[in-house]
């Protein structure tokens, strides 16, 4: 009798290792949700439904994008965060998941450990720019000149504390010892009409935003801040070509529930990859001026927990209150 209840436990335990591999083989077996923080049309949606369906073909099984808005993307993340780790539902969102732990007072969730980041899907170029209205300031050492003679005379235009225009702002005034005011505005496009107006002097804002009002000279163009110069402005000089060691990009990236099976994770970040190399996102992607990335989980994480120091450190420098 007792070496019969051995058996039977030793088969169980075989049975219960087991099931972990069988699942994740079986997998998708249903369809798949992509929860995106962010309202349909704006440029994590757009993206998320472009790779979504090369993602359904490739699968086989349908691709859901829900969009989940409100609270600067943590309802999103929140939702994904208490979801089943079974690889049926991932969060779609950008680099501001890696200045989450920095910005926020509390959270309903850990943005570092309730998920295992899957791939980087893209990268994008910020840019630096300045208004007409501002005729001595033609490029960064012209910026630096002049705000250093007037400190606290020149201002910015920024969409909201602690979003990456902002703090890659403030990593500027940092890297370059400038004192220029941030001006509040509820989004992007006001400071575009502010800068042409002359409201505000300088801002930061997505390189695909701003490129055909610096190739029509309604606003100046003074660097970029990724690590290179970028193919659709290469006359225009990085930031760390002339302040030194600067880079800052926004991106996009696939995030899981922590414990999703690793093997289901690799699975989805290869036919990500998959995915972005296609022709068809490819000029997507090249319309919108991002870059396809398509990073291995290995990769992503490494990059991320780079971000979430890096972050870190820009709030913790420019001395940015924590908000609710």
């Amino acid at each position: 009798m007792r070496l019969t209840q051995l058996m039977l436990v030793a088969m169980t335990c075989v049975a219960c290792c087991a099931g972990g591999p069988i699942f994740a083989q079986d997998y998708p077996n249903r369809p798949v949700r992509i929860v995106v923080p962010f309202a349909a049309g704006g440029s994590v949606d757009l993206l998320a439904r472009v790779v979504g369906g090369r993602l359904s073909e490739q699968i086989k099984q349908p691709v859901v994008i829900e969009n989940r808005t409100g609270a600067g993307g943590n309802i999103a993340a929140d939702m994904v965060a208490k979801s089943a780790p079974d690889g049926y539902t991932i969060l779609q969102t950008t680099v501001g998941q890696a200045i989450a732990p920095a910005i926020f007072r509390k959270l309903p969730f850990d943005p570092v450990n309730d998920f295992v980041p899957v791939t980087q899907l893209t990268s994008s170029t910020l840019i630096l720019v300045a208004s007409p209205h501002l005729p001595m300031v033609k490029s960064i050492p012209d910026l630096v000149e002049f705000a250093k003679a007037r400190p606290g005379t020149l201002n910015y235009g920024m969409s909201g504390a602690g979003n990456p225009l902002h703090l890659t702002m403030e990593m500027i005034k940092v890297a370059a010892g400038l004192d220029i005011v941030g001006v509040p505005y509820k989004a992007d496009a006001p400071i575009m009409a502010a800068l042409i107006s002359g409201e505000v002097h300088v801002a930061v804002v997505p390189l695909s935003m701003a490129r055909p009002l610096v190739e029509s000279g309604q606003i100046r163009a003074l660097g970029v801040t990724g690590t290179r110069r970028s193919s659709v402005l290469p006359d225009v000089l990085t930031i760390s070509e002339t302040v030194g060691h600067f880079e800052s990009s926004s991106w996009q990236g696939w995030f899981a529930p922590a414990k999703t099976p690793r093997s289901i994770v690799d699975l989805l970040a290869a036919e990500a990859a998959k995915a972005l190399a296609t022709p068809e996102v490819r000029e997507r992607l090249r319309e919108w001026v991002n870059e396809p990335v398509g990073s291995t989980p290995a990769q992503f994480e490494t990059f991320f927990r780079a971000e979430v120091a890096k972050f870190g450190r820009v709030v913790n420098e420019a001395h940015i209150p924590l908000q609710d």
